[in-house]
């Protein structure tokens, strides 16, 4: 399988096993389906950005963000295939191509979120990489930790 940015995917349960990290968001929801990643490819890592339908439950977050700091970009609300969803940039993690359990699929085809979302998406998860890299981290999981265990994996 091909893995591409911008694409959405779903991951294997064993990956959460293995990281065993209680800041990543579950696989599973009270017995729904998947969670559905946003898949950024770097090199041997694969960034994965979970999407959400609780956009209600996010927008009053990122309202209070906004109010409170002026803006919110570890959260987004957008159109994802004709429906709001939220984009939780702040949940992000790296994986590996192993840990992918398929492609989500729109109408039998390989969804791929719109070009102008992606460049969206891009930049707002690399102000918060560069943010880290100055040692503000907004992300809830242990990314360098994960990462690490990722190369580890690999070598």
């Amino acid at each position: 399988m091909e893995i591409k940015t911008g694409y959405l995917y779903h991951i294997k349960d064993e990956f959460f096993d293995i990281v065993d990290d209680e800041n990543l968001m579950t696989n599973h929801e009270r017995g729904k389906k998947r969670q559905t990643y946003f898949t950024i490819k770097d090199k041997d890592i694969l960034w994965f950005i979970p999407l959400s339908s609780k956009v209600d439950k996010y927008r009053k977050i990122v309202e209070n963000k906004k109010e409170k700091y002026g803006f919110c970009n570890t959260i987004l609300i957008e159109d994802v295939f004709d429906e709001k969803a939220a984009i939780l940039l702040q949940n992000a993690f790296p994986t590996l191509e192993k840990y992918i359990d398929h492609v989500h699929t729109v109408d039998g085809k390989p969804a791929m979120v719109p070009e102008k979302l992606i460049e969206i998406i891009l930049y707002n998860f690399k102000n918060l990489m560069k943010l880290k890299q100055r040692g503000i981290n907004l992300f809830f999981t242990d990314i360098d930790k994960i990462k690490k265990k990722m190369l580890d994996e690999i070598e």
